[in-house]
């Protein structure tokens, strides 16, 4: 089918591509459109032409598919922060299974693995108990704010990035995504700020004081931390601000500045300073405690969290008797929600900071049977010291460092458990350890409500 960059074309949607697209096809010709459900029919202008391939936008919606909703949030449509708000959450269920059976399928080349139906979250909003929020020079306007035909005040930002950008960001009043508390904590803030008469960091000059804003929820403790990260140090100018917010928000136990002069756009410091109550916040998932920093990692959906380390240590089959590693573990939080299941676990984490969080979080709880190893995963082997029973593989989105497959193969364990959070790279994994390892099952778990990230635990077993 020949089109061209421009060109407007009536599309069927056919399918939900991985990645979140509709997908259509004119005589076999692949169009991915954005923010599109299977069975709608629109008009929709060609963007980007490949040989294989083209992307479009709608510009009218001739149909509407029965699987499409009015989202509830303003920013819809226009905000990274979540893409899916006008598909029903069961068709969002649906299509994330799929999406993972469809990887599984034709990346992994792997046939004939029952994978369930996707476990909902327990909250379809307000789940999120870490938000980050960044602060610009400029904010970038809605549509209906550049037609509205009047003077609009774009000079001032605090919120959401538009997908795929780094300098245009909404001035985002609320996001549905956390507690309406942090909505509210997250106002008080933006208008300090913009009161405050220092300016707002240039995501494009590198210059201002104000640069992000990070909100953390304690599911458990009902109460917040707030992160003010700012290019330099200055306790004058936070000051009036730490004192308003403990007056009005009781539950804000403690307010942290991380202080950055790097020109990286993350929300990390390269130092902090505690401003008021504790440097750490307290949750819990599966009864055991977790002490959290401003800047450790920790599952942004908590009670998602639980139904999550849940399957996986169902499909783990353990009895108490079993020596288990945990691969790329993290904080520990697995190895420690599994620590009264087996005789001994040992993790192996790269990052220094998250062995030490591990360490603390394994002392909270008072668990003696777990230890954590530092270090590269292809060094960390030699160092383990038994051969595991269990293998609980937890990788980032990358998968697997290609190093650690023979060594897998080689260590033999009678079971994996294999958490993933990237369809594409676990049938990948999956696929590399095919002859030592057959994939019986697969459980995806939804953490992410209104986006097209999944969790999955896979279970396999030693041929």
């Amino acid at each position: 089918m020949s089109v061209k960059k421009g060109q407007q074309v009536e599309l069927f949607i056919s399918e939900m591509a991985f990645g979140g697209k509709g997908l259509a096809r004119l005589n076999g010709y692949a169009v991915f459109v954005d923010q599109t459900v299977p069975a709608d029919r629109i008009i929709a202008r060609i963007v980007k032409k490949k040989k294989n391939f083209a992307e479009a936008r709608v510009v009218d919606l001739l149909e509407p598919s029965p699987h499409r909703i009015t989202p509830p949030c303003p920013y819809s449509g226009f905000c990274g922060g979540c893409k899916w708000q006008f598909v029903t959450y069961d068709k969002q269920l649906d299509y994330k299974r799929q999406h993972v059976a469809d990887s599984l399928a034709h990346i992994g080349g792997i046939q004939g693995v029952t994978v369930h139906p996707t476990i909902p979250s327990h909250r379809q909003y307000g789940y999120r108990n870490k938000m980050e929020f960044t602060c610009s020079d400029r904010r970038w306007l809605l549509p209906d704010e550049m037609t509205a035909g009047e003077e609009i005040q774009a000079g001032f930002a605090l919120g959401l990035h538009v997908p795929g950008t780094y300098y245009k960001v909404l001035d985002t009043k609320a996001c549905l995504l956390q507690p309406e508390v942090g909505n509210q904590i997250l106002d008080e803030i933006r208008d300090y700020i913009r009161a405050s008469g220092l300016p707002v960091y240039g995501l494009r000059s590198h210059l201002g004081f104000w640069r992000f804003v990070m909100l953390r929820h304690s599911v458990s403790g009902d109460c917040w931390m707030v992160n003010i990260v700012t290019a330099v140090e200055n306790e004058r100018a936070l000051r009036p601000l730490v004192d308003r917010l403990e007056k009005k928000f009781p539950q804000v136990v403690s307010i942290i500045n991380n202080v950055t002069a790097r020109k990286a756009g993350i929300a990390l410091g390269e130092y902090e300073v505690c401003l008021s109550g504790s440097p750490v916040l307290s949750d819990q998932i599966g009864g055991y405690r977790f002490k959290i920093s401003a800047n450790s990692f920790f599952q942004t959906n908590t009670l998602g969290a639980e139904k999550l380390y849940g399957v996986v240590k169902e499909y783990a089959g353990l009895t108490g008797a079993e020596a288990v590693v945990d691969m790329y573990c993290g904080t520990g939080t697995i190895a420690i929600c599994l620590s009264e299941s087996a005789e001994q676990i040992v993790g192996l984490e790269i990052v220094e900071s998250a062995v030490n969080d591990a360490e603390t979080n394994c002392l909270l709880n008072r668990v003696t049977n777990c230890r954590f190893i530092l270090g590269d995963i292809k060094d960390t082997f030699t160092r383990i010291g038994f051969r595991a029973d269990v293998l609980i593989i937890d990788p980032p989105r990358a998968g697997i460092n290609k190093h650690a497959i023979k060594q897998i193969l080689d260590m033999k364990p009678a079971r994996i458990v294999y958490v993933s959070c990237n369809p594409a790279t676990m049938a990948r994994d999956l696929s590399m350890i095919r002859e030592g390892y057959r994939t019986l099952e697969i459980q995806p778990v939804d953490m992410f409500p209104h986006t097209f990230h999944i969790e999955s635990v896979a279970r396999l077993e030693r041929i």
